[in-house]
């Protein structure tokens, strides 16, 4: 049996590795296509940029990233892309009526979330959260206190209800700063609105 030489052995290996780099790296722009849905690893860390509606961001356990909406509507457009353990999302040309909007990712997933106005809910997501809401209504299921090293969150005008933190502000330029034990970071705010963290 005539020997492989070294060489061949570390390029096919190479060619494999880059392979599977290109593999994970994705980026989708679609008007009209729902829903989108791609591969993404656990533990990444996911910034978005939504447009005004009613969102439901919510954690799933498996390792992708979905995004659909209602109705189905020309004009909405949609931008994902993925790179390694790194996603962006941006939605735009949503209409203003009796629109909804769901993102699903790993629930393991790092939180960055800018959003103008609406209602946008969080649910099942354990992992770092940085969401802010111009104006309208912010609720975030954020699990057991003692999951986080450090918490703020604050509302310019409005309702802060942090039942899990049992704290209840409402008026003008109302917060609290919470410290803990655990590793997760959260960081909520809403300018008009209310804020609710379960």
């Amino acid at each position: 049996m005539r020997a492989v030489p070294v060489n061949a052995i570390l390029l096919a290996t190479l060619s494999l590795s880059t392979a599977f780099l290109a593999a994970q790296d994705v980026r989708i722009e679609e008007t009209g296509k729902n829903p989108i849905e791609a591969k993404f690893v656990p533990n990444g860390q996911v910034r978005m940029h939504l447009c005004s509606s009613g969102v439901s961001l919510i954690g799933r356990d498996d390792a992708g990233l979905r995004v659909s909406y209602h109705p189905t509507v020309e004009g909405v457009k949609v931008r994902l892309q993925i790179s390694g353990s790194d996603a962006a999302l941006r939605v735009t040309g949503c209409p203003h009526n009796n629109f909804q909007l769901t993102v699903e990712v790993p629930k393991s997933s790092g939180l960055h979330v800018r959003m103008f106005a609406g209602q946008l809910d969080v649910w099942g997501v354990t992992g770092d959260k940085d969401v802010e809401l111009s104006a309208g209504q912010l609720t975030m299921e954020v699990g057991h206190p003692d999951e986080y090293s450090h918490v703020d969150a604050s509302v310019s005008t409005g309702e802060l209800d942090a039942a899990a933190f049992n704290v209840n502000k409402g008026g003008l330029f109302r917060s609290f700063d919470h410290s803990g034990p655990g590793k997760y970071r959260l960081h909520a705010h809403v300018g008009a609105g209310e804020l609710d963290l379960r």
